[in-house]
């Protein structure tokens, strides 16, 4: 009998073993048969040009392309949106996972997958078998948590923007609802928050230009987004089936999430636009089970077991959740002590198809019928096209409300008069199209004066549509449209986009000489000339730019009241003579002691280094840099430079800003020059890992090949996936 069942079980076994080995080979075949359909090729600056009969076909060339340039990124952007990069970076993300999956868990990802189209089913399989190939064919890289990737993981990563609707939902929060009883459970609320701190603007500019004001009689786009650096490669994806788009794409994304056809071209930027609200639930609990209050019903709260994974130390520990949703969401923080339910837009399926299909369009009818879609909630768009075009569209995903409630504070969930009511169609929300200006701009800023006079009025819209302020780079990007008297081409667009007038400071600069009294030091006197001399305009060789920033940083820290002067707000602290003097003084011994001296130029503190591919390299002093010349978006810079000193420097290094840059030309022939910050690869030994980073500071923009005949004359490398380069 024994040696019955030890021949059965050797028998399962073997089955078992040569099931997974014939399932191996079935992908490994199709991996092959799919890489030969698929051609690559490089350019001088290893941009990928992937070409292939199918979008499918590019698609796998895509993502397999994009891990050889930086497979780390990709991995880390899958584990932050499945909800598992606790079990790479330890317990301190257990939140972060846990607000990825409140919201659709790994169950609902794979029966959403099985309810898309079959042809977006195609690419999301398309994706698994490029990364997979990749490490199939690449052995010794080895993924840290994800070692085999599947078709539904893209519902988990929709959108490309930077952080998403998701970020805005705070971990503490999450942390202070759903920890362990005796840690700090749901029945307390958090105290303490970070402290706010004085950061780079997170955001994009968008610049499009009528025929009427193009020396070509074209319409042309800036495509400026300001992204944390080295968060977007710069790709060109070509297919039988119409695909032929070239721009950013976010690691491990299958779509452009900014750039340009041969007929249209779009750039996302992050909007004010109120898609989230956050409800006040009336919970009970009776015999262990929870029910809300709403209208005169009493519904069940849902209840839902997980489980998350993190690493401690060398090994990985699990710890068990309920989460509760009501019909307006999962319950993510308490407000004093009643639970709260947060909505926000989440239809994975069909963020994705408003994604891709935004990439093959051909002209504006076409853009606003995919508009009308309706899931890019983060994002307000500016487009240009080949029929001349330009238009702006304020926001996409727009819940409506009953206008009598303020929903910029959470409202009563009891109250079936506060739940959404549809969304907002395209032709409801804020549009602006062909303006008689000829110029269309945004920069996270307001509509109101996105078109000049020709702008879109506030009283004819719910305030909930538009509660965008303005800002200093809106400011500037009106004013120097504006008072363009001569017509653009892509050369006088890149200096128009590089203007290096910083319009905070004459609002900041008049006010502090105003407030210096005779009781000033005469050891200040030097650096308040400096000031007293300057023209507010940004360069490395400029003292007067260095004082300025420190200044600037030191003021908002004390006043949180910059933005008074780009929008009035009487609740704004107006600071004394006395105050400004001692911010003043401030900034002048802060600089003396990190620098030896206040006398230091602007490209000696302000650096662009790349010190490896590491998410997170890190700086040193002691190392080489490029000095830049720009500065932060901050005081109206529209190239933006953000930089900070970390724990172990004085100097600055660059982090955020100017990533990918485009400026596009539309006619007979599409035209363009583009620039990425650093460059394409993250490898420190490949030619292209830093190759565009004296470019990037000295604003000389490469021309995009994007037809077949000028890829070719750039080529450097052809190969197909699994081929050595």
């Amino acid at each position: 009998m024994k040696s019955c069942l030890l021949i059965i079980h050797t028998f399962s076994t073997l089955f078992f073993f040569t099931s997974i080995a014939q399932a191996q080979q079935k992908d490994k075949d199709r991996w092959e048969s799919q890489a030969k359909k698929v051609e690559i090729i490089r350019d001088d600056f290893g941009v990928p040009h992937i070409y292939g009969p199918t979008d499918a076909d590019v698609v796998f060339g895509l993502l397999y392309a994009q891990c050889e340039d930086d497979f780390r990124r990709v991995e880390r952007n899958y584990l932050w949106a499945l909800g598992r990069l606790a079990e790479l970076e330890g317990e301190k993300e257990l939140y972060s996972d846990l607000r990825a999956q409140l919201y659709m868990t790994t169950e609902e990802a794979q029966k959403a997958y099985a309810q898309a189209p079959d042809w977006l089913k195609e690419l999301c399989v398309a994706f698994a078998d490029g990364v997979n190939y990749y490490l199939h064919t690449h052995p010794e890289v080895k993924p840290q948590v994800i070692t085999h990737y599947e078709p539904w993981m893209p519902l988990f990563f929709f959108e490309g923007s930077i952080g998403g609707d998701l970020e805005r939902i705070s971990t503490a929060q999450l942390k202070a609802f759903y920890a362990p009883k005796g840690t700090l459970g749901a029945g307390e609320e958090q105290g303490q928050f970070t402290a706010l701190q004085f950061e780079e603007p997170k955001g994009s500019n968008g610049i499009a230009i009528a025929p009427s004001r193009s020396e070509s009689g074209n319409a042309m786009l800036l495509i400026n987004p300001h992204t944390s650096f080295y968060f977007r490669p710069e790709v060109h994806v070509i297919s039988k089936e119409g695909l032929n788009a070239y721009g950013a794409v976010t690691w491990g994304q299958f779509f452009v999430y900014q750039g340009f056809n041969e007929k249209t071209g779009w750039i996302h930027t992050s909007t004010f636009v109120d898609f989230i609200d956050e409800f006040v639930e009336d919970v009970s609990e009776e015999n262990g089970k929870f029910s809300y209050r709403y209208g005169t019903e009493k519904r069940p709260v849902a209840t839902q077991n997980i489980t998350l994974k993190y690493k401690e130390g060398e090994r990985i520990e699990e710890k068990e959740f309920t989460i509760y949703r009501t019909h307006h969401g999962p319950i993510t923080h308490l407000e004093q002590g009643k639970w709260v339910a947060t909505k926000i837009n989440w239809d994975p399926v069909q963020a994705l198809v408003q994604s891709y299909t935004r990439t093959k369009l051909a002209n504006f009818a076409e853009f606003k019928e995919m508009m009308d879609i309706r899931t890019n909630s983060s994002n307000n768009t500016v487009f240009a096209d080949g029929e001349g075009n330009i238009a702006y569209f304020h926001g996409n995903f727009i819940p409506k409300r009953n206008p009598q409630i303020d929903f910029s504070k959470s409202v009563d969930g009891t109250d079936p008069g506060t739940d959404w009511q549809g969304l907002h169609t395209v032709d409801e929300s804020i549009l602006i199209l062909n303006p008689g200006t000829g110029w269309i701009q945004n920069c996270n800023s307001t509509p109101f004066t996105a078109a000049g006079e020709f702008s879109p009025k506030k009283e004819n819209y719910p305030f909930y549509m538009a509660p965008d302020q303005e800002n200093f780079r809106g400011l500037h990007a009106s004013q120097l449209l504006s008072q363009q008297k001569e017509k653009l081409n892509l050369d006088s667009f890149l200096q128009l986009a590089y203007d290096p007038y910083l319009p905070a400071f004459s609002f900041l600069i008049p006010e502090l000489l105003g407030s210096i009294s005779a009781t000033l030091p005469a050891v200040y006197a030097p650096a308040m000339q400096q000031l007293r001399a300057w023209d507010y305009r940004t360069s490395k060789e400029s003292v007067a730019m260095s004082i300025a920033h420190f200044y600037g940083e030191n003021y908002q820290r004390r006043f949180r009241s910059l933005n008074r002067f780009a929008q009035e707000d009487p609740r704004a602290k107006v600071p004394t003579a006395s105050e400004i003097q001692a911010v003043f003084i401030q900034t002048v011994e802060q600089m003396t002691r990190d620098f030896g001296t206040w006398n230091t130029p602007w490209g000696e503190i302000n650096r662009f280094q790349r010190l490896s591919g590491d998410i997170n390299a890190g700086f040193d002093d002691s190392k080489p840099y490029i000095p830049i010349g720009m500065a932060s978006g901050n005081w109206g810079a529209l190239a933006a430079f953000g930089a900070r000193a970390t724990s172990t420097t004085k100097r600055l290094y660059g982090y955020r800003g100017n990533s990918f840059v485009a400026v596009v030309e539309f006619g007979e022939k599409v035209r363009a020059k583009s620039i990425l910050a650093g460059g394409q690869q993250a490898d420190p030994q490949s030619p292209h890992f830093f190759d565009q980073g004296q470019p990037y500071a000295d604003a000389q923009f490469k021309e995009v090949a994007f037809y077949r005949e000028d890829v070719e004359k750039r080529k450097v490398s052809s190969y197909r996936p699994g081929q050595k380069k």
